[in-house]
């Protein structure tokens, strides 16, 4: 599906705006999205978050007074649109995101057709919706973690979470990863990013720059991987350890821990070792012991012996 036209509908009755940003960052992968549209009542309250959001990615509300004809108007009509878009459009796969298990035959037509269908919902999805897609992510798994940058754009330290996810899912699939899969990546997800605005002419310069990352060069064909940071795992998980511990058994909130790391090493990011989450890092630290839940989570030195 790479580098494919993809069409995203969503169903707002059933999927929080929160998922939003995870969302195009997960299509990015598949290729580029064509029609970006969105199906609910948007006067409605529930829905007022969404509304916030539309302008920011282009999508186009599917406007859908569930007053007067109720919450089967929604579903008809994101189905009605995907069965036009088949035979009317020249779309390669479909992205639909919700938690409904009454897009299930949607999902199995559209197979049946020859195109992808990538599922999105949260956990609690039906089975019977899960099987029908091509793929199917569950949009929990997609929600920023604390290392990604939110404040939007193309800023540098976004870019390289972007590109470091980008050589991750790779990896994880047996793939290596091209130069020009990352820059199609970038391109898709950013309409306006352009490796000038960074100082360079050439994208393999620009890797090159980025720390963690190693630019692989073989006759024409240039690769990317990230380096093997083992040696720099211990001594950053070494400095966390120092940090805590000179709190004298005090605890640190996980956020303010997060705020911390990322003043001694902006540079900072936990899937550079193999993790998806801060919290997973710190986790991993036999001298560090986490307590409570959530936005209550705290880190305490809890001392031992182990690997830092």
């Amino acid at each position: 599906m790479e580098d494919k036209k993809v069409a995203l509908l969503i169903d707002s009755d059933n999927v929080s705006a929160k998922y939003l940003n995870g969302i195009f960052d997960e299509l990015a992968q598949y290729g580029t999205i064509t029609y970006r549209r969105i199906y609910g009542d948007f006067t409605s309250h529930n829905n007022a978050k969404w509304s916030e959001k539309l302008l920011e990615r282009a999508i186009i509300p599917i406007q859908q007074f569930s007053n007067t004809t109720g919450k089967n108007a929604t579903d008809s009509a994101l189905i009605i649109d995907a069965m036009d878009l088949l035979y009317t459009s020249n779309v390669d796969g479909f992205c639909i995101v919700s938690s409904d298990s009454d897009f299930t035959r949607l999902a199995s037509r559209l197979r049946e057709s020859g195109k992808m269908v990538i599922g999105m919902g949260e956990k609690k999805t039906p089975d019977s919706f899960r099987a029908a897609c091509t793929v199917f992510t569950e949009l929990e798994n997609l929600l920023e973690s604390e290392h990604t940058a939110t404040k939007g754009g193309t800023d540098r330290e976004t870019i390289q979470a972007d590109i470091i996810n980008i050589i991750t899912q790779n990896d994880n699939k047996g793939k290596t990863t091209g130069s020009g899969e990352i820059g199609s990546k970038l391109q898709n997800k950013y309409p306006d990013f352009d490796i000038r605005t960074f100082g360079y002419t050439q994208l393999s310069k620009f890797l090159e720059d980025m720390p963690g990352i190693e630019v692989i060069k073989d006759h024409h064909a240039i690769t990317v991987a990230i380096k093997d940071e083992a040696t720099e795992a211990d001594m950053v998980g070494r400095s966390i350890v120092e940090l805590v511990r000179k709190r004298g058994g005090k605890p640190i909130a996980m956020a303010t821990l997060g705020q911390e790391i990322r003043k001694s090493n902006p540079n900072f990011n936990v899937r550079l070792y193999g993790y998806s989450t801060l919290y997973k890092f710190i986790e991993s630290i036999p001298e560090l012991t986490i307590k409570g839940s959530g936005a209550d989570r705290k880190v305490v030195y809890a001392g031992g012996r182990g690997n830092y």
